[in-house]
C-alpha cells in the first residue's frame, strides 16, 4: 500500500497474530520453572498464557491472563512481559490459599 510517500506493509490479521503468538512462545521458553508449566494460544487478538501446576496433587485451578497487541507490539515488550508474568504468578500463589484469616466464614468462629 502507497500513502502520500510513505510505502506500508500490512500483514494479514491472521498472519499477524501467529507472528504475536510466536513470540510469546518464544519468550515463553525463557523461562522454566519446576512446579509451573507455562503455555499460550491465540485468543482473538490477544494472546492468553496459560500458567498451570505440574502434576497437582490436589485439585488447583489454572490461572490465565491475556497480552494485548499494544502490549504484543511494544519495543519493550520482553521487559514488560516479564513483569506481568511475575505479577501473574503472585497472584496465582495468592489464589491457591483455601483459608486466610481474612475469609469472612473464619471470623465467625
Amino acid at each position: 500500500m502507497f500513502f502520500a510517500g510513505v510505502s506500508f506493509r500490512i500483514e494479514p490479521v491472521n498472519q499477524l497474530s501467529k507472528l504475536r503468538l510466536e513470540r510469546v512462545q518464544n519468550e515463553l521458553r525463557r523461562y522454566e520453572h519446576p512446579l509451573l508449566a507455562f503455555g499460550a494460544h491465540e485468543k482473538g487478538e490477544t494472546v492468553e498464557v496459560v500458567i498451570d501446576v505440574r502434576g497437582a496433587q490436589v485439585p488447583v485451578h489454572t490461572y490465565t491472563f491475556e497480552l494485548h497487541p499494544r502490549d504484543l507490539d511494544s519495543a519493550q515488550f520482553e521487559w514488560h512481559f516479564r513483569r506481568q508474568l511475575y505479577d501473574c504468578i503472585h497472584d496465582y500463589f495468592i489464589e491457591m490459599f483455601v483459608r486466610t484469616p481474612q475469609d469472612k466464614r473464619e471470623q465467625g468462629r
